[in-house]
């Protein structure tokens, strides 16, 4: 069986020998829209539970507007051409506008990344600006959630007059879906709301999880958060697999939002007949496994699909090898994953220790293989699995002793595949 992986920029083949039972699980979507620019259009100008965009902005001195950053292939490049006219011609002047990264605790995005994310004819006219987790200075506090969390959003966004986001709608591994609230919290909040939300409380919950919101408590403490700080208007997308647009979905933050979790749901969830004995997945490619801080989400979404004790190979360039600095310090140094996730039991929360977290839930149910070669080797043993230095080799670790007929699933697009075990979903 022959297979084309997502992988880096451009791409990997496999090709797998063996009497086994293959089943290649792809990236359902809708056909992209004919005409995206006249659907976001009517989108803006018809939303969903609100008055159109320049009618919202009527009256307005200043907006703020928060963006994915570079690990998210929003198409801000379409969608911000639309909405910047829009506020200015609604009497928002130009310098009252401003453009946020919504990194969280990622790095900033640099300069040529922010001409990648916005544009270089946005990025020329228009402030464009990262946020900055770590300074807490620059949040407003705005009190606790009904839960207990503290709640800081950059100030930059709560002192505008209207306040937007623009992001898509995709599988996520912890808030079900991506996409509206996200772009508020933890996109503009302080490190000290991020690490509450990214705690055991919430990381540990079974349900928080790939394509669930309806009882999922992660969901519902952005939400508020997201009120808190008066979300206005959110812009959201779903994509095809080759990143075109498929439907819009633009207007009230929950409402807007819910429509377009349904419409992705709807398209993409993919159900194998019996969980597998081995799954091939990858990160999705460029931008998702630029590291592999990242590509974790890769292995959290095939979990679903693997049965318990079975094997799944993690495929992912991680050119930027591990992450950011205290991701990379963690994984370099974490003990054994049992052993990890007791410790976080009598710790305060640190920054990035959920992605490890997640990691570390995913070994209670299959053993772990990767191909990862832009992690730098010294990090292998961290790994809570084996590394291999070729995917040839990864793939012939994965199927060995296998019996003939095994269930082998192969995920090309990884996080961007919605897919269950027809038997789990049914639970």
């Amino acid at each position: 069986m022959r297979a084309d992986l997502a992988f880096g920029k451009t791409g990997l083949s496999i090709d797998i020998a063996g009497d086994f039972d293959f089943h290649i699980l792809e990236a359902r979507s809708a056909e992209a829209l004919p005409n995206p620019q006249a659907a976001l259009e009517a989108a803006l100008d018809s939303p969903i539970g609100r008055p159109s965009l320049a009618d919202m902005a009527a009256g307005k001195r200043s907006a703020a507007i928060s963006v994915c950053d570079i690990t998210r292939p929003v198409p801000n490049r379409l969608t911000l051409p639309l909405i910047l006219p829009r506020l200015e011609a609604a009497g928002i002047p130009r310098d009252g506008i401003t453009i946020l990264i919504a990194t969280g605790l990622h790095r900033p995005a640099t300069e040529a990344e922010i001409l990648e994310i916005v544009g270089p004819e946005v990025a020329s006219r228009y402030r464009v600006v990262n946020h900055f987790a770590r300074n807490l200075a620059e949040h407003r506090h705005l009190g606790a959630t009904s839960t207990g969390t503290p709640v800081y959003v950059d100030e930059r966004f709560v002192s505008a007059d209207l306040r937007i986001t623009l992001g898509f709608i995709e599988p996520h591994l912890m808030l079900g879906y991506s996409g509206g609230r996200k772009l508020v919290a933890p996109g503009l909040a302080a490190q000290e709301t991020i690490k509450v939300l990214h705690g055991p409380r919430f990381m540990q919950d079974p349900r928080t999880h790939e394509g669930s919101i309806e009882d999922n408590p992660l969901h519902r403490e952005l939400l508020e958060i997201a009120a808190m700080a008066r979300h206005d208007f959110m812009l959201d997308v779903a994509l095809t697999r080759d990143r075109r647009i498929a439907g819009v979905f633009a207007g009230d933050p929950v409402e807007a939002h819910r429509a377009g979790v349904r419409f992705v749901s709807r398209v993409m969830l993919e159900l194998l007949r019996n969980p597998a004995d081995a799954v091939i997945t990858t990160a999705a490619g460029y931008p998702l496994d630029l590291t592999f801080y990242q590509a974790v989400k890769g292995l959290t979404a095939a979990q679903h699909v693997v049965k318990p004790g079975g094997r799944i190979l993690l495929a992912a360039a991680c050119d930027e090898g591990p992450g950011a600095h205290e991701f990379a310090e963690m994984l370099r140094t974490a003990p054994g994953a049992a052993e990890f996730l007791r410790s976080l039991e009598d710790r305060p929360v640190v920054v990035d220790q959920w992605q490890l977290e997640k990691l570390a839930l995913v070994t209670r149910k299959a053993d772990l293989l990767y191909y990862v070669p832009g992690l730098p080797a010294d990090y292998y043993p961290s790994l809570w699995g084996t590394a291999f230095g070729t995917l040839e080799a990864a793939v012939a670790a994965l199927l060995d002793g296998l019996p003939a007929g095994a269930r082998v699933a192969v995920i090309p697009e990884g996080p961007y595949v919605l897919a269950k075990a027809a038997e789990a979903a049914a639970v």
